[in-house]
């Protein structure tokens, strides 16, 4: 019974802790994000889809598609050396590709989050 009991907490306690993807994809505060956005050798990527990058993005960002077949390849292409800025929509696709940059050997990856959300604490858009 006891050995049991000691099996169910342990299994508990590993479905309750955070995974990579829930906790390296979080995405920094906005008034953080400008102050990353502020540093050189930075590159800005958009990772949401052409027709939202249209409409609308952070100045001087990169768009490759999330959502594109040829994402994995475009990622693959960028050098890992570099520090990269990403968001998204609503952070959830930077969050996810921050976890695939990572897997992939990017050692300067930060989730700047939501597209609207750093727009409205001033940082510029075209």
């Amino acid at each position: 019974m006891s050995r049991l009991l000691l099996l169910a907490l342990a299994g508990a306690l590993f479905l309750t802790q955070p995974t990579l993807a829930q906790t390296a994809s979080k995405p920094v505060p906005p008034a953080v994000a400008a102050n990353y956005l502020k540093k050189p050798n930075t590159i800005l990527l958009d990772v949401r889809t052409p027709a939202e990058f249209a409409v609308g993005h952070l100045k001087g960002a990169r768009n490759i598609d999330f959502r594109a077949a040829g994402f994995s390849f475009e990622i693959a292409k960028l050098d890992k050396n570099k520090t990269y800025l990403l968001y998204c929509a609503s952070g959830n696709r930077s969050g996810q590709t921050t976890v695939l940059m990572e897997e992939t050997g990017f050692k300067k990856i930060i989730n700047i989050g939501a597209f609207e959300d750093l727009k409205a604490e001033g940082i510029k858009a075209e």
